[in-house]
């Protein structure tokens, strides 16, 4: 790409504010951030880091992903150093064949940019273990008036179970709850007056 001298100066005077504003710890600059759509499956943050890398430095990455699964939303946001490679890779990749889909690549505007954006960008995912989380929560220890609460309501259900097979003209004995509560409490007083 040939650039004629006026644009030339134009940019590297916007490179010279942009170092400035950055050593007083101001913005990084406008339209440094891509967005990137319609991703493949399989061209993740490794890949994009390595294939984007080839236009100039990528300073952070962030491929949406499935907070349950971890598997990708298909859309990911780039932060380039420069905003001048910024626009050159949106101008090249959008509308770019890569595998089946057709990528959708923008600059996104610094009013729309996202304090969090990159939160968590710089470490690996790793997804949730709901299943753990559940089993967790499911064998906590009950306080007492927990476990109290719980036999209550298994009673009450089991009740309801024996009146409505009364009503239907089944004659039908089990123990169920209520025959455990009774040795338990069974138990409790020979322990007591041992």
């Amino acid at each position: 790409m040939v650039v004629d001298a006026k644009t030339a100066a134009s940019i590297t005077q916007r490179i010279k504010k942009r170092a400035a504003s950055a050593d007083k710890g101001g913005p990084s600059g406008s339209g440094t951030v891509l967005y990137l759509g319609h991703i493949p499956h399989g061209f993740y943050e490794e890949q994009m880091r390595g294939f984007f890398s080839q236009f100039g430095d990528v300073t952070r990455l962030r491929l949406a992903r499935n907070k349950k699964t971890g598997a990708s939303k298909h859309y990911a946001f780039v932060e380039f150093a420069h905003a001048e490679v910024a626009s050159i890779v949106a101008q090249a990749m959008n509308g770019y064949l890569m595998f089946t889909k057709i990528l959708v690549c923008q600059v996104v505007p610094d009013e729309q940019l996202h304090p969090n954006m990159f939160k968590g960008s710089g470490k690996p995912f790793t997804p949730v273990n709901r299943l753990k989380r559940e089993r967790v929560a499911h064998n906590k220890k009950r306080t007492a008036d927990e476990a109290t609460a719980l036999e209550k309501k298994l009673l009450a259900g089991e009740r309801k179970k024996r009146r409505k097979l009364e009503a239907a003209g089944i004659d039908y004995e089990f123990g169920g709850y209520e025959a455990a509560v009774a040795q338990r409490e069974k138990k409790r007083k020979r322990a007591a007056s041992a």
